[in-house]
């Protein structure tokens, strides 16, 4: 089971990457372990710290009380025992927990944490390892996407500090180190490695995780992953673990991505990511196919936002953006990842594929606002089959679109296309999630208008010998999605 940002068995503190295949020394020498990180842990554990916040909470603490039914033998012994003799108290009450963070300015007193820490505490205190203690004076600013924080003490003397290191270089297998606040006991050190990269946990769109078996625990989030040369290279955000408990499969923020958030926090007290107003998805199996493209290649754009950056440079619905600002974009998920770091205002190039050939285009980067989506699974429901009338196709029953059908479906004037009214339940659109309602815009990236323009496209496609047709549909709701139908 998964335990997440804002879950009790979220892991809190901090991992350090022991070794690196760049810099490190050989493999063989480290066939059963490094001999020993002491002078390592010994260097960075000034600038570890554990966190502790407070919060009021009203209502009642603990569980629950047991319910006894009116009449019941006991209730006169629970009204006595619970009420009369003080039980459970029922006034606010003071929580605490406790996480770890990490010193990148020792003079400024800036302190890196995860926002989950120290979301919604009202008082913050920061505990560091000789025993001395310091007040959070100011919370500079924080990240929800990132699940990052940036806090400020007031030190009298220079605090001991860390710095990021790039963590595109840590390669799988390199060794890490864990210092932190696991369970309240600080200070605590374990060893592992980096187990994979880039891993996609469902926690947000721009999930990149780095996961690596160090031992890492409830109280560790927000301490930082350090390389063999005591840099940071991310900071332990979320586990996994049936238990509560460590079971080696931990992940951390990547440091080349919590640097460019913190950089932010600090200038802004704020993150400003980039933007271009599409909607995508993922080039699935059998939506490559219908595109001649191999599977999981590009972004499928299936909606772009009028007056949006992505509008203003030309992009259009069946688009498939294959690569931005020179890099390829090899999945769905990996294109708001790249979006979001550029700079906004930046003029960006694309390479696009539209109706089969490759294209150049360029786009001026806008400001993601907290209500934009960026990436959209454009998920759907099958809803229950209508009454049949009209062309049936491909296992569709379609109509032309009229006045009464528009107020049938709640569908807006502006929607053009042809709707479903019936859908075969054992046929392949039926498996593809289209319903009666949903409008079919677009046929192998042709408009259509009447379901003869449908078939037509079908009829295109079979003759080219592909497997599926490539639909583009819109709901009443006014989401836009691609499906590939296959044609058998």
């Amino acid at each position: 089971m998964m335990k997440k940002r804002s879950a009790l068995l979220v892991s809190v503190g901090f991992a350090a990457l022991w070794g690196s295949a760049a810099a490190g020394p050989a493999l063989a020498d480290f066939t059963n372990g490094p001999t020993s990180v002491a002078p390592l842990a010994k260097r960075l554990e000034d600038a570890v710290v554990n966190i502790a916040t407070s919060q009021t909470v009203k209502g009642p603490a603990g569980n629950p009380l047991p319910k006894v039914p009116k009449g019941a033998p006991f209730e006169d012994f629970f009204d006595d025992f619970f009420n009369k003799r003080g039980g459970v108290p029922h006034g606010d009450r003071k929580v605490s927990s406790l996480g770890s963070g990490f010193v990148i300015d020792g003079k400024e007193g800036l302190i890196v944490t995860n926002n989950h820490v120290i979301e919604g505490a009202e008082e913050i205190d920061i505990n560091f390892h000789d025993g001395s203690k310091l007040v959070v004076e100011k919370i500079i600013g924080r990240d929800t996407k990132a699940d990052l924080a940036l806090l400020k003490v007031s030190p009298k003397k220079p605090l001991a500090d860390v710095k990021f290191g790039p963590s595109s270089g840590i390669d799988v297998g390199d060794w890490v180190m864990a210092i932190g606040n696991p369970f309240g006991l600080g200070g605590s050190v374990s060893l592992g490695i980096i187990s994979a990269k880039s891993r996609d946990i469902n926690s947000g769109p721009y999930d990149d995780y780095l996961q690596t078996d160090a031992a890492i625990n409830k109280g560790n989030s927000g301490g930082p992953l350090f390389n063999m040369n005591g840099e940071v290279i991310g900071v332990n955000t979320a586990i996994i673990s049936p238990t509560g408990g460590s079971i080696g499969i931990g992940f951390a923020v990547p440091s080349d991505t919590v640097a460019k958030v913190i950089d932010q926090l600090k200038q802004y007290g704020e993150v400003r990511r980039g933007w271009l107003g599409v909607k995508i998805q993922t080039v699935t199996e059998d939506i490559a196919e219908t595109l001649g493209l191999p599977e999981n290649t590009g972004a499928l754009v299936a909606a772009v936002t009028p007056g949006s950056p992505a509008s203003k440079a030309g992009l259009e619905a069946g688009d498939v953006i294959l690569r931005f600002d020179g890099k390829d974009v090899t999945t769905m998920r990996g294109l708001p990842k790249m979006v979001a770091q550029a700079e906004v205002g930046q003029a960006v190039d694309l390479e696009l594929l539209r109706k089969g050939q490759k294209q150049n285009a360029q786009v001026t980067v806008g400001r993601l606002e907290d209500d934009d989506d960026n990436a959209s699974d454009l998920k759907n429901d099958l809803g229950k089959d209508a009454d049949p009338k009209g062309s049936a196709i491909i296992g569709l029953t379609l109509s032309p679109l009229s006045d009464d059908l528009r107020k049938k479906y709640n569908l807006d004037d502006k929607i053009k296309g042809v709707v479903v009214e019936q859908v075969d339940p054992q046929s392949p659109a039926a498996s593809k999630g289209l319903k009666p309602g949903d409008v079919i815009v677009e046929a192998a990236q042709d408009s259509v208008s009447e379901p003869d323009d449908v078939a037509k496209s079908v009829e295109k496609v079979k003759k080219a010998g592909r497997k599926a047709v490539l639909l583009r549909v819109e709901d009443g709701k006014g989401d836009l999605r691609f499906v590939a139908v296959p044609l058998s």
